[in-house]
């Protein structure tokens, strides 16, 4: 694995946590760098940190938060 690549994972504590738990990672990784993106692209879509997915959450947190406050009213 190249050097930029291991400074970059062990810096990002999520990318760690993901790696840590899908180790079948560190084959492809050391394999061919190049895979380094289809890595961030699983580890996104795994955690749900794409942006169509944080929008999802927000607006299921303002729903939720609407229907508190029309409980109390």
């Amino acid at each position: 694995m190249q050097l930029i690549t291991i400074y970059a994972l062990k810096n990002d504590e999520k990318m760690h946590k993901f790696l840590h738990e899908n180790s079948e990672w560190y084959k492809f990784l050391n394999r061919n760098p190049s895979n380094y993106q289809d890595f961030v692209k699983t580890m996104k879509k795994q955690y749900k940190l794409n942006p169509t997915d944080k929008i999802s959450s927000a607006l299921d947190n303002i729903d939720l938060i609407s229907s508190v406050i029309e409980t109390i009213k």
